[in-house]
């Protein structure tokens, strides 16, 4: 059987990820020591299924191409990512690090504005800024799609 391409929580809530992000970003003095952690997070990311990378799973809004999946497990919602560019691979497993496998309710409750306030969009380029808002927005929308019965 092929390996769960879906993203498993580290932490146990999405306070707890953001937390232990801005942790392991702090580690660092610099923001090249910082891509260079953010790229070793995608590279941990599950295997992204090839038959997924397709316009039906892409995220429109990012200059790199992304492909994303979720699906709902026991009342949470774990999601799949990947994209062709390395960095932006890492800021998708920073993303599903924060909201993979919780509960709808408390995505929604969880504001990306933790994206503007670990630095994060003011590190990237203004085209990167935009498609990992892009990302944020897929996944509350998916959040608030299956999160009313």
């Amino acid at each position: 059987m092929a390996e769960d391409p879906f993203l498993r929580p580290e932490e146990p809530s999405a306070k707890a990820a953001i937390a232990a992000i801005a942790e392991d970003l702090d580690l660092f003095d610099d923001w090249m020591d910082r891509y260079q952690f953010i790229i070793e997070m995608g590279r941990k990311l599950p295997p992204f299924p090839d038959t997924w990378a397709n316009d039906a799973h892409r995220v429109p809004g990012c200059q790199s191409k992304v492909w994303m999946e979720a699906i709902q497990r026991d009342g949470k919602l774990f999601f799949a990512g990947i994209s062709d560019a390395a960095i932006v691979s890492g800021l998708i497993a920073l993303l599903l690090r924060v909201y993979s496998g919780r509960p709808p309710a408390e995505i929604l409750a969880t504001d990306p504005v933790f994206l503007k306030e670990l630095g994060l969009l003011e590190a990237l380029s203004t085209n990167r800024g935009n498609g990992i808002a892009a990302m944020a927005r897929k996944v509350r929308e998916v959040a608030a799609s299956l999160g009313h019965p």
